[in-house]
């Protein structure tokens, strides 16, 4: 909360300096100070018990102290007292405005902020003189109780007299979301309403709405996944396309509630605005965190993209094939739908082997838990089975039966109609020859995504993807910093987890075509990487790419793999961190999609 409001505490046209060399201007720096403080007005239409408010409030209530006492000092007046603070008090609970649905936080809300001013006038009695408090109280903050999407934000304040907007908006995913919030949507997405959105982008749309060519700057509190995977597209192109941009930002972290027991969400804040323009050597502010619970590292850019990167506006499209003409196509693992049928128990496994009919059908499966942690788990694989076989083994019967009828029980009809072909998964992807799996889900503590050969008799289940790699290019990509960073960016998440995506993430990964020599290079370097882990006998790839605790050869085999792109991708530049190679990969991307296919 105070990382949002901190940012209306620090916004240009608040900026003020005690420093001024003559005594004259610093003076009436400070006096204009003063009368622009009650003219800010603030609107939090998601205002719940009025935290963001309150927090807002004292921000600017501390500034009018400061201010006060600084002209004080300016004046030459210090320990002057006056009868009631009320003559210098400026700021006034009037200039702020929530929107609450509930009507029981709608009023905690109000009483608070009285609480709030109170406080700060027993603050400002204590610097300046006595404080008579007045009763009725005089001026209230203005609450409303309504469903902020419904509702007309004008009658709440007229945007013309709005300065900021500030919120945390409730986050809701598609599968929450009940029949009258995504009716919410709707009325206020319009004909852009997409159904992968989270109920928090609602919010955007109607505060831009409401903003529409107003001097108004907005920040919200939203969930990690409107700045990544599949909502940014659908979310950020109208807000685009209308003007807007974004001004500052956080980019993940893990919001702790102060309540008793409450869970953590991994969250995001966007401040925004339209047609912002930079002064010469004005930069904005981009704020990382290394760990989700670390605290933030910031950077002065020179543009935030809805990535929340330093990089173009640029939208990344799903593809149905990779951009690059040099990168194989990946696939989706292997999907039994089978009630679990056709996974095999450690506990299963001695009766199945000890069945001659069945032990031939019994394959090891893999799956991302299992790729990345070396456990094994089995499955029957029964592409090869006759018919005769199958009814030959009890133990094949049943399974097949128990596989039958799960599917045919189903309310899907393709599912039902898969009971036809009881015995086979129901999409099968299995290749003819060795191939990469490559885990649907990793950690995102990760600094490599970890992949991994696995022989042809390896069945990959649909947790998991896999391509063809005769050559070692694909292995030598996926396996590099720039790939990570175009994943940790451009790629969906669950909470902090980095969730692979083949339309998404790897089909839009912008590499060029790679001539002869540049491609022996890099194939070579993934072979130095491969090289690398056969030293470590034994460790599976969640040990071998433990965060903070990779081995040193491994590490070193990494970077010579990333030296090598960084000549093939950024020959002219210096590249030194993620941030340097996502501005490479964006331009890379623009380009691409723009101007056709690129040779290095």
């Amino acid at each position: 909360m105070s990382l949002l409001c901190s940012h209306v505490s620090t916004v240009p046209v608040l900026e003020w300096s005690i420093k001024e060399t003559r005594p004259s201007g610093r003076l009436i720096r400070l006096r204009k100070f003063r009368a622009k403080l009650p003219t800010l007005t603030f609107l939090d239409p998601a205002c719940g018990c009025g935290n963001f408010l309150m927090v807002a409030f004292r921000h600017l209530r501390r500034l009018e102290l400061e201010v006060q006492l600084a002209i004080r000092q300016a004046e030459g007046a210090a320990g002057n007292e006056v009868f009631d603070i009320e003559m210098l008090r400026q700021v006034t609970l009037d200039q702020f405005h929530g929107i609450e649905i509930e009507e029981f936080p709608a009023r905690i809300a109000e009483t608070a902020l009285h609480l709030t001013d109170h406080q700060a006038n027993m603050q400002m009695a204590a610097a300046f003189g006595q404080y008579i408090p007045s009763l009725p109280l005089s001026k209230s903050a203005n609450i409303k109780n309504a469903n902020a999407l419904r509702a007309d934000w004008n009658e709440v304040i007229l945007a013309k007299d709005c300065t900021y907007i500030v919120g945390n908006p409730p986050f809701i995913g598609i599968s929450m979301r009940s029949s009258e919030q995504t009716e919410d949507m709707q009325l206020i997405w319009g004909d852009d309403y997409h159904g992968t959105l989270d109920y928090v982008t609602t919010w955007y749309r109607k505060a831009i709405d409401y903003m529409g060519d107003r001097p108004i700057r907005a920040a919200f509190v939203s969930t990690n996944s409107i700045s990544q995977g599949e909502q940014v597209e659908p979310m950020w192109q109208p807000i685009l396309a209308a003007g807007f941009s974004i001004d500052f930002a956080h980019r993940t972290f893990a919001w702790i509630s102060e309540a008793r027991g409450a869970a953590h969400v991994h969250v995001v804040i966007i401040g925004f605005s339209r047609h912002r323009r930079l002064t010469r050597g004005q930069r904005l502010r981009l704020f990382d965190y290394p760990h989700v619970k670390s605290d933030p590292i910031e950077t002065a850019v020179s543009r935030i993209n809805p990535y929340l990167a330093d990089g173009p506006d640029i939208l990344v499209r799903a593809s149905s094939k990779p951009i690059s003409p040099d990168l194989p196509e990946v696939r989706y693992g292997n999907k039994p739908t089978d009630g679990s049928n056709f996974v095999i128990t450690p506990e299963e496994l001695p009766e199945f082997m000890d069945d001659p009919v069945a032990q031939q059908y019994v394959r090891p499966y893999m799956g991302a838990k299992e790729l990345l942690n070396d456990k094994e788990r089995w499955c029957l694989w029964l592409a090869d089975a006759p018919p005769s076989a199958i009814r030959s083994s009890q133990l094949l019967s049943d399974r097949v039966e128990g596989v039958r009828s799960f599917r045919e029980a189903s309310k899907a009809p393709t599912t039902r109609q898969a009971a036809r072909t009881a015995h086979l998964f129901r999409q099968i992807a299995q290749p003819d020859n060795d191939y990469i799996c490559i885990p649907r889900h990793v950690s995102g503590a990760r600094g490599y995504f970890p992949v991994k050969t696995l022989p042809k008799s390896v069945v990959a289940s649909d947790a998991t993807f896999i391509a063809d790699d005769p050559n070692g290019l694909l292995f030598a990509v996926i396996s590099s910093s720039w790939f990570i960073a175009w994943q940790n960016t451009v790629g969906g998440r669950l909470k902090s987890d980095l969730r692979f995506n083949k339309l998404l993430v790897w089909n839009t990964f912008p590499m060029p075509r790679l001539t002869g020599q540049n491609v022996s290079r890099v194939i070579d370097a993934g072979r130095g990487v491969l090289k690398a882990r056969e030293t470590l006998p034994g460790q599976s790839l969640a040990d071998m790419y433990a965060s903070g605790m990779m081995n040193p050869t491994l590490l070193t085999a990494h970077d010579a793999l990333d030296r090598a792109l960084d000549r093939v991708l950024a020959p002219r530049r210096r590249i030194d961190t993620e941030a340097d190679r996502l501005a490479v990969l964006f331009e890379l991307y623009e380009r691409i999609v723009t101007d056709g296919q690129l040779t290095v």
